[in-house]
C-alpha cells in the first residue's frame, strides 16, 4: 500500500480523472470517442509552456536587446547551455570538402584565414578546417551562425518539453508524463524518424542505410559475407538504441516517484503502531530529500535525452 492505496504505483499510473485531497475526482471528458486523461492534459500543459515562454523569449532576443530579468535570463541560460555545450560540440561543423573546406558561404575557409577571419574551425567538435553541411537534394540551413544549429530547433523542444512534464511531477496531484512508456516510446519514436530524415538529407535515403556499414577493404568473398552481417547488425542496433532512450527516460522517472510513493506509505502502515512516531518524520524526511533529488533528475533526464538524441542525429548525419 502506498499513501493510502493498495496499488504501489497508484502514483505514476495514468488516470481520465485528476485525484485530489479528500477523494475529489475531476473527471476529464470523453471527446468524440477519444477519452481524455491526465497525462494528455499535462502533455499538453508542457507543451503550452514551452511555446509561451520561448515565444516570449525569443520575441525579446529578436528586438536586438539582450533579454532581461532572472526569469528570462534563466531560460537563456538553459538554452545557451544545450547549444553550446551540447549540440555545436557534438555535430561540430558538417563535412569537410577537399583539403580546405567551405563556410556556410561556400567560401574558402583559407582565404578567410588570410584575412584574419573567423572560420567555422574555430568552433564544433575540434575539426581541422571550416566545414559545413552538403544535404543530398534537401537543404538543412543552420538557423544561426554555426551549421549545427540547423539541428537546434528539434533538440531545443525536446529538452523543454522532456523538462516540463517532469517538473509537473513535482506538483502535488499532477503527475509525470514521462513516467509512461507510452509518451517516452512516441518521443523516441518521433526522434527516430528525425534521425533517419537528417541522415537522408545528407547522404540520401538509400545512402543513409547504405552508410550504416564502413568502407572495408576486404577480398570479394570475405565482403559478401561480413557485409550483410554488419549491415544487420547495425541496424539492430539502431532500433535498440532509440528503444534505450523511450526506456531510460521512462524507467527514471517512473522509478522516482515510485520511491516517493512508497516511503510515504510507511507512515500509512504504521498508523496502527507505536512506531509511527518514528516512522512519520523519518518518511517525510526522506521525501522532501527524494524530491530534492527528483528535482535534479528532471533536468538531467531532459539533458541526456537531448544528448542522445543529438548522438544519433550526429551519427546520421557523419557516416562512417
Amino acid at each position: 500500500m502506498a499513501a493510502g492505496h493498495e496499488d504501489t504505483f497508484h502514483h505514476v499510473r495514468d488516470f481520465p480523472y485528476f485525484e485530489l485531497p479528500q477523494g475529489i475526482h475531476i473527471d476529464l471528458p470523453n471527446i468524440f470517442g477519444l477519452q481524455l486523461s491526465k497525462f494528455m492534459v499535462l502533455q499538453v500543459v508542457a507543451g503550452l509552456l514551452t511555446l509561451l515562454i520561448f515565444k516570449g523569449l525569443a520575441k525579446r532576443v529578436t528586438s536586438g536587446e539582450p533579454a532581461t530579468g532572472a526569469w528570462w535570463n534563466f531560460w537563456e541560460m538553459l538554452a545557451l547551455f544545450v547549444r553550446d555545450e551540447v549540440v555545436r560540440p557534438t555535430l561540430g561543423a558538417g563535412h569537410e570538402h577537399g583539403e580546405h573546406g567551405h563556410d556556410e558561404h561556400g567560401h574558402d575557409d583559407s582565404h578567410d584565414h588570410d584575412h584574419g577571419g573567423h572560420a567555422n574551425s574555430h568552433v564544433g567538435a575540434g575539426a581541422a578546417h571550416a566545414v559545413s553541411y552538403e544535404p543530398h537534394g534537401a537543404t538543412l540551413d543552420a538557423v544561426a551562425g554555426h551549421p549545427a544549429d540547423a539541428f537546434l530547433p528539434y533538440i531545443w523542444s525536446c529538452f523543454f518539453y522532456v523538462l516540463f512534464c517532469n517538473l509537473l511531477g513535482a506538483i502535488p496531484w499532477m503527475g509525470s508524463a514521462t513516467g509512461n512508456l507510452n509518451v517516452t516510446g512516441a518521443l523516441a519514436l518521433i526522434t527516430f524518424a528525425y534521425v533517419i530524415y537528417c541522415g537522408s538529407q545528407v547522404s540520401g535515403f538509400v545512402g543513409f542505410w547504405k552508410s550504416l556499414v564502413p568502407g572495408m577493404d576486404l577480398p570479394g568473398p570475405l565482403k559478401i559475407v561480413l557485409i550483410p552481417m554488419i549491415w544487420a547488425i547495425e541496424l539492430l542496433g539502431l532500433f535498440i538504441k532509440h528503444g534505450v532512450l523511450a526506456v531510460r527516460l521512462f524507467a527514471n522517472i517512473m522509478a522516482g516517484h515510485t520511491v516517493i510513493a512508497v516511503v510515504l506509505g510507511f507512515i500509512a502502515l504504521s498508523a496502527h503502531s507505536g512506531w509511527w512516531y518514528v516512522i512519520t518524520p523519518a518518511s517525510i524526511f526522506g521525501q522532501v530529500a527524494i524530491g530534492m533529488l527528483e528535482l535534479f533528475v528532471a533536468f538531467l533526464q531532459a539533458y541526456v535525452f537531448a544528448f542522445l538524441a543529438t548522438l544519433f542525429i550526429s551519427a546520421a548525419v557523419h557516416p562512417h
